[in-house]
C-alpha cells in the first residue's frame, strides 16, 4: 500500500514538473513601422502620409501546441498626415497612433522554424501632435475600430527565446479627426511591418 502510494505521488510530481516546463505563454518586444497608402475619395480629399516607426509589446497564451490568444499594444513616433481637399488647400496633421489589439494566432511547428498566421479586431487611437507641424488646429483624437491579420514566422534561437518577424496590416477607416472638411468616407490598408524578440515562459 505504501509503495503504491509512493508511486502516486511520484507520478503527481513528474507531471506538476512537466507542466511546468512546458512553456504556455510568451511576451515579446519588437520594433515596427506603418505605412499609410495614398487614399483619394469620392469627396475631393486626397490622403498621403509618411513612414512612422514606433514599438510593439504582446502577449500570447498559448491555447494548443499551434494555436494561441494574442493581446498588443503599439505606439508610434510622430508622423504627418497629408490632407488635400479639391487640390488647392493643404492640411498637415502630425500624429502619434497607438494600437490596442487581440487576435487569434494559427502557428505551423517545423522544427525551430514556426510560421504564423493570425487575425482578430483592433482599435486605432489617432493622437494629433499640436506643434508647428500641424496646420489646422481643429484635429482632435480619434479611436478608429477595424480588423487585424499578418503572417510571419518565429526563428526559436533556444528553448525560451525566439526572433519574430511579421506582416501585419490594420483595416480601418480613414482618420478625420473630428474635422469634416477632411471626410473621406473611405476605409484605408495600413501595412506594419514588424522585428523583435520573444521570451517564452
Amino acid at each position: 500500500m505504501k509503495k503504491i502510494a509512493l508511486i502516486a505521488i511520484l507520478l503527481a510530481v513528474g507531471v506538476a514538473a512537466g507542466r511546468a516546463q512546458e512553456s504556455r505563454q510568451d511576451i515579446s518586444l519588437s520594433g515596427t513601422g506603418i505605412i499609410e497608402p495614398f487614399m483619394a475619395s469620392s469627396t475631393d480629399v486626397q490622403v498621403s502620409a509618411n513612414r512612422a516607426f514606433g514599438g510593439l509589446a504582446s502577449y500570447r497564451f498559448m491555447m494548443t501546441p499551434t494555436s494561441a490568444l494574442e493581446a498588443n499594444y503599439q505606439m508610434t513616433y510622430e508622423n504627418s498626415i497629408h490632407y488635400v481637399i479639391s487640390n488647392t488647400n493643404h492640411y498637415l496633421v502630425n500624429t502619434r497612433t497607438q494600437e490596442i489589439s487581440g487576435a487569434f494566432v494559427k502557428s505551423f511547428v517545423y522544427k525551430n522554424l514556426n510560421p504564423f498566421v493570425e487575425a482578430g479586431p483592433a482599435a486605432l487611437i489617432f493622437l494629433p501632435i499640436r506643434n508647428s507641424g500641424t496646420t489646422s488646429l481643429d484635429v482632435k483624437q480619434q479611436t478608429e475600430v477595424g480588423g487585424l491579420y499578418g503572417a510571419g514566422f518565429a526563428y526559436e534561437i533556444s528553448p525560451s527565446f525566439d526572433i519574430r518577424a511579421e506582416y501585419r496590416a490594420w483595416v480601418v477607416k480613414v482618420p478625420t479627426f473630428a474635422d469634416t472638411q477632411l471626410t473621406t468616407n473611405r476605409w484605408y490598408n495600413i501595412s506594419n511591418p514588424v522585428i523583435g524578440v520573444a521570451y517564452h515562459f
